[in-house]
């Protein structure tokens, strides 16, 4: 495992790497959480070389604005290059699995494979956020433990330029003409309901939608067996396909 900062966009950001195979990069989740997907990467390490790193004013990287999704998708292509990475496949957890489907739209040529793990929304629906609200005032999802406290400024920022984006006109086109796989895996009792990414996962071509009974938001704390087996199966198949793309 290596440790190193990223120097991108004008700003440091923290990241490190393990294991050996087909690149892949994990984008945690928020927005303004730092780092929590260690046993996410431990889960594939032996399939994939996993970068993971932690988002602009997040945790050990630098604070430094604008927080909004043309600077993070910038950040996301800087990590790529500090690694020569060609190509990779870009994986995220909650909104960071919005950031990986927002990164395949705009560089389809650099992802083999997205991977969504209870993420990939697109949508501002008031039911939705006040079915969400109510678990979340009920105690029903455990908060992490996280090593750094969250930036609410960058939630708040962040937040603010996701509703923009999804208003884009185009977005659902572009979704529906993303010819990357797509691999979205949800827990059933997760308290942000599951329709929208349902949504999603049918409006891609390649999409692919895979419930977890029993299974929470993070996904890896109860499920971790299942969560490794859809994931070591979706990164072989794109590792196969890579390869024989490449003879």
């Amino acid at each position: 495992m290596l440790e190193s900062f990223v120097e991108t966009g004008g700003v440091r950001l923290w990241s490190v790497s393990q294991g050996t195979g087909i690149p892949l990069v994990l984008c945690h989740g928020g927005p303004g959480c730092c780092d929590y997907l260690a046993p996410v990467a431990n889960l594939v390490s032996e399939q994939a070389n996993v970068i993971r790193y932690e988002q602009r004013g997040c945790g050990r990287s630098d604070a430094y604005p604008p927080y909004d999704v043309a600077t993070y998708l910038g950040d996301l292509e800087g990590v790529r290059q500090h690694y020569g990475v060609n190509d990779w496949i870009v994986a995220g957890h909650s909104w960071g699995a919005e950031l990986a489907l927002i990164y395949g739209m705009n560089y389809p040529g650099r992802t083999l494979g997205l991977i969504c793990l209870s993420g990939g929304y697109m949508n501002n629906d008031r039911e939705w956020h006040k079915a969400y609200e109510q678990g979340r005032e009920a105690g029903l999802e455990p908060p992490l433990s996280f090593d750094y406290p969250p930036n609410m400024e960058v939630n708040k920022l962040m937040n603010q330029s996701m509703r923009r984006y999804i208003q884009r006109p185009t977005l659902f086109r572009d979704l529906a003409q993303l010819q990357v796989p797509t691999l979205f895996i949800y827990g059933e009792n997760d308290i942000r309901p599951s329709w929208p990414v349902e949504q999603v996962a049918h409006l891609l071509p390649k999409g692919h939608f895979t419930m977890l009974p029993g299974a929470t938001h993070n996904l890896w704390l109860t499920h971790a067996d299942e969560l490794k087996t859809y994931m070591h199966d979706f990164i072989l198949e794109l590792g196969a396909t890579h390869r024989a793309t490449k003879e």
